[in-house]
């Protein structure tokens, strides 16, 4: 027998063990093709023992480990970190309702192009009313809010939270005052007089 002849039988009993293994037959049969073209099957095929036979299959195996390897992608992990520090509170306080509120009214005032003049006749007016306290209430009258709207649920229709919501109630003040005043400067000039608006 040549020693081509003996190459092709070695080769289709390792394919056929393969198989039988469970291995993956075809990757076997292709690096065997492939370590024939580098030349590395010349000096296998040449030799016709069973040992060598074995050599040539470890051969193979770590052409397989050495594919596997280059195939895979790595994996990277990814470390999980405690700690025992309490979170800390923000350094910046809210600020104070009042100021929350001026600062709203101010911003619907300019939204009318009433000029800074309005505003403060608006601030004049309504701290003189309530102090800004959405949660003023006149006990004589019954007039409720920074606006002092009498009755106080006549706010209502600008928002159903008109107890408790100073933007509501700001919004009621300012339509009131247009529709009545014309203007915050006008409500303020009528309140010197007749020292109710």
């Amino acid at each position: 027998m040549d020693s081509r002849s003996l190459l092709r039988n070695t080769v289709a009993a390792l394919i056929a063990a393969t198989v039988t293994g469970g291995g993956s037959g075809v990757a076997w049969a292709g690096e065997w093709t492939a370590l024939g073209q580098t030349g590395e099957t010349g000096q296998a095929g040449d030799m016709g023992q069973a040992g060598d036979t074995e050599r040539t299959g470890e051969t193979g195996q770590t052409g397989e480990t050495e594919r596997t390897a280059e195939s895979v992608r790595p994996v990277t992990h990814l470390g999980v970190w405690t700690t025992r520090a309490a979170a800390q509170p923000p350094r910046f306080r809210r600020a104070p309702a009042k100021v929350r509120s001026k600062a709203y009214a101010f911003r619907l005032v300019t939204r009318r192009t009433w000029s800074g003049q309005q505003f403060q006749c608006l601030d004049s007016l309504w701290t003189r009313e309530s102090n800004w306290d959405h949660r003023a209430y006149n006990q004589g009258s019954g007039a409720y809010g920074i606006p002092q709207a009498l009755p106080g649920h006549k706010m209502g229709y600008a928002g159903n939270d008109w107890r408790f919501n100073p933007q509501t109630q700001i919004k009621w003040g300012l339509r009131y005052i247009k529709g009545r005043y014309g203007s915050p400067c006008g409500a303020w000039g009528h309140f010197r007089s007749h020292n109710w608006y």
